[in-house]
């Protein structure tokens, strides 16, 4: 099964929930990195998921 890859483009859309600032993509670990709330959301078969409660903290 393949993978659906991520349209990078989409980060132009794309704010994160809590702090409504801008994210990266990290391809490596499929993930949409917020820096300022130290949250990283995770992309699955190419659709991020935006929700909070999903995302992974940052160290």
């Amino acid at each position: 099964m393949t993978e659906t890859p991520f349209d990078p483009r989409m980060l132009e859309a794309l704010v994160c929930p809590r702090t409504q600032t801008t994210l990266s993509y990290d391809a490596a670990r499929q993930e949409l990195v917020s820096k300022a709330a130290k949250l990283a959301f995770p992309i699955r078969e190419g659709i991020p998921v935006m929700l909070i409660d999903e995302a992974r903290a940052l160290d």
